[in-house]
């Protein structure tokens, strides 16, 4: 199995919490893909700043892209495989901030306000939203 899906679905049933990145205590959507980095390579490769629920809505400021185009690299050109960080668009025009796990077969894992960790498929609502893709560098 994929390193990155195997350590996501180790996060499954983690409680939503914002801006937290713990494995069973709680965690929000970057908060499981900075967990995920932390179990496969160790420590984070840049302190992520304290931000607010509506972060990216009035600057329209892509700084989750950006920060995944210093540390991930982007995929193109092809369906999203196991292991792929997926960035969601949640509304046109606003920021993209929401991100998941590819996790096959259709599917993601993702943490969203609300709701624990969970592996959802990627129904055409959510396949929409998907504006880059991007893969974790190799274990």
């Amino acid at each position: 199995m994929n390193a990155v899906v195997q350590a996501a679905r180790g996060w499954i049933g983690t409680p939503y919490v914002h801006q937290a990145s713990v494995r069973g205590t709680g965690c929000d959507c970057l908060g499981l893909v900075r967990g995920v980095w932390r179990e496969l390579y160790g420590a984070e490769p840049e302190p992520v700043p304290a931000y607010s629920m509506d972060w990216g809505e009035a600057a329209r400021e892509e700084r989750l892209w950006a920060a995944a185009l210093r540390h991930l690299a982007e995929v193109t050109g092809r369906a999203p495989a196991p292991g792929d960080v997926l960035l969601f668009r949640m509304r046109p025009g606003a920021a993209a901030k929401h991100l998941g796990i590819a996790s096959g077969a259709g599917t993601f894992l993702h943490a969203y306000s609300g709701h624990a960790v969970a592996e959802s498929r990627l129904t055409p609502p959510w396949a929409r939203r998907v504006v880059a893709r991007f893969a974790f560098p190799e274990v």
